[in-house]
């Protein structure tokens, strides 16, 4: 059994990004893994002063949910980062977040990585800049991070479409099998 941790950047709860979470929940809980899933909208985290505190605190100077949510990172074995994709670029909320793993980034080591993006846009090569993006956080920053998977939530532009698409039942496979 592996510990789960799925983070949803979607402003929209049920948004695409966020239903195809869900389907990634319900396949991971029932494979048998223990499973959390984030709504990053749902808690409060501040944008990262820059101040350099945390470089030997290990601990940030704002009083907000992140010190929470990176107790939980580190718990997991799994870590699923998903996003819509605005502009083509994950979203503010995601990129925020990522930016206050600071104090304790050297802490989340040895992690499964998954990857969940829904756009309007049909084109997936466009869509591997956001990929880039996560990677600089994931392979470049953290110890032994592995990529396991991806889903590209292609052609859904209006909240729900994303139940029409191929990705919908992929998120659901790729949460039973990881």
């Amino acid at each position: 059994m592996k510990n789960v941790l799925i983070i949803s950047s979607s402003f929209r709860k049920g948004g695409n990004s966020d239903l195809l979470c869900d389907q990634f929940q319900k396949g991971a809980a029932e494979a048998g893994h223990k499973v959390e899933k984030i709504r990053l909208a749902d808690k409060q985290i501040k944008f990262c002063l820059g101040c350099g505190v945390c470089n030997d605190t290990h601990k940030c100077v704002q009083k907000d949910d992140m010190p929470e949510l990176l107790a939980k990172m580190i718990a997991a074995d799994v870590i699923v980062l998903a996003t819509p994709v605005y502009f083509y670029a994950m979203s503010g909320l995601l990129k925020t977040f990522i930016d206050r793993c600071v104090p304790r980034y050297t802490e989340i080591s040895d992690k499964e990585f998954y990857f969940i993006l829904s756009a309007a846009d049909t084109n997936k090569q466009i869509m591997q800049k956001v990929c880039d993006s996560l990677r600089g956080f994931t392979e470049d920053c953290l110890d032994n991070a592995q990529e396991k998977g991806i889903i590209y939530g292609l052609g859904a532009w209006q909240k729900g479409e994303i139940i029409n698409t191929p990705a919908y039942l992929e998120a659901y496979n790729m949460g039973k099998n990881i």
